[in-house]
């Protein structure tokens, strides 16, 4: 309504009209519709997680270290020393 009263408004333009609709009728609109969205979205998300961790099946030792023992691996490049 407020975009038709600036599009017809003696000092109105049609410009105006679409920043109004954009600013004041889509924005908050788009706004509180993603907000109220968001519980969905989560459950959503929850539920792919799960189903991916049930369709990959567990792999003894996949988390373990390359060498296979339970110590922290080393770093791959040596530290460099300074001359002395």
């Amino acid at each position: 309504m407020m975009a038709v009263a600036e599009a017809f408004s003696s000092q109105g333009t049609v410009l105006g009209a679409i920043f109004t609709f954009i600013l004041y009728g889509l924005g908050p609109v788009a706004l509180v519709l993603y907000l109220l969205g968001t519980p969905a979205r989560r459950k959503a998300r929850r539920r792919a997680e799960q189903a991916q961790a049930a369709a990959s099946p567990l792999v003894p030792g996949a988390g373990d270290p390359p060498d296979g023992s339970r110590h922290a691996p080393r770093d791959p490049v040596a530290p460099e020393r300074k001359e002395p």
